[in-house]
C-alpha cells in the first residue's frame, strides 16, 4: 500500500513507495485496471479522463468503504486517482489506479489508516473518520476529524439536481443549497427554535464531473 502525503495526490502520476498493509500507511489502492479503448488516442490531460475517474473511483470508493454518497462526502476520507507518467502515456500505457487516502484537499498530513479501509464506514462510523470544522464559520475553517474540538459538523447532504440535468448556474445551486440545508439541519437537530447552519456547494466543474450534492453543516460541539 502507498504511504502517501498530501503533495503526492496533486500529481497525475504517482510512484510512492509501497509498504505492507500491516505497516504505517495513509493510502490504500482499492481499484485499478486498464482504461477503456476510447482513450487509446486521448491526450494526457483529456477532460474525459477526469469524468471516467470520478464515475469509476467514486462508485468503487463507496462500495469499498461500505458507505453511500452522502456519508463519504461527510468523512475525512477521500480518494485520489492516478494514471501512467506522461512518458509512459506517450509510449502507450493506459491504466488507472484509485487510492483511498486518510484526508482531503485541506489536509496538511494524512491520518494513519487501519490495515485495510474496507467496510470502514459500515454502521455508525467513528468520529475520527467524520468531518467537522472549528471556527466562526465553515468557510475558511480547516476541516478536521470530529474527534477533535470543533464548532461545526457536516450532518447531511442534499441533492441539488438530477444526474442528467445541465448545470443551472452558481446562483441557483447556492440558493437551493441554502434553502434545503436550512430544512435538513433543522430536522437533524430535532427542530429547535433557534439554530445555526451552513452549507458547502460546488461549481460547474464538479457538476460536470458528476457531483450533484451539497454538504449541510450544523453548529454543534457534538
Amino acid at each position: 500500500m502507498p504511504a502517501a502525503h498530501p503533495q503526492d495526490v496533486a500529481h497525475p502520476s504517482n510512484a510512492t513507495r509501497a509498504v505492507d498493509c500491516d505497516e504505517f500507511h495513509t493510502a490504500e489502492t482499492y481499484a485499478a485496471g486498464e482504461l477503456p479503448t476510447r482513450f487509446d488516442d486521448a491526450a494526457y490531460d483529456d477532460a474525459e479522463l477526469g469524468t471516467f475517474a470520478y464515475e469509476t473511483c467514486s462508485t468503487a470508493f463507496q462500495e469499498f468503504l461500505g458507505a453511500d454518497e452522502s456519508l463519504v462526502m461527510r468523512s475525512v476520507i477521500s480518494w485520489a486517482w492516478f494514471r501512467p507518467s506522461e512518458k509512459a502515456w506517450e509510449d502507450g500505457a493506459r491504466w488507472y489506479r484509485c487510492d483511498v487516502v486518510g484526508g482531503g484537499e485541506q489536509s496538511k498530513e494524512y491520518l494513519k489508516l487501519p490495515t485495510t479501509a474496507r467496510d470502514l464506514m459500515l454502521g455508525k462510523p467513528k468520529d475520527k473518520w467524520m468531518v467537522c470544522a472549528d471556527g466562526p464559520s465553515v468557510a475558511g475553517s480547516v476541516k478536521i476529524p470530529c474527534s477533535q474540538p470543533h464548532t461545526w459538523r457536516a450532518v447531511t447532504t442534499i441533492k441539488v439536481g438530477a444526474d442528467d440535468d445541465p448545470y443551472p448556474g452558481d446562483r441557483l445551486v447556492e440558493v437551493k443549497s441554502r434553502d434545503y440545508c436550512s430544512k435538513s439541519v433543522g430536522a437533524w437537530l430535532n427542530y429547535p427554535s433557534d439554530y445555526d447552519f451552513a452549507y458547502t456547494w460546488f461549481h460547474e466543474a464538479e457538476w460536470d464531473a458528476g457531483n450533484r450534492r451539497s454538504i449541510c453543516w450544523a453548529r454543534t460541539r457534538k
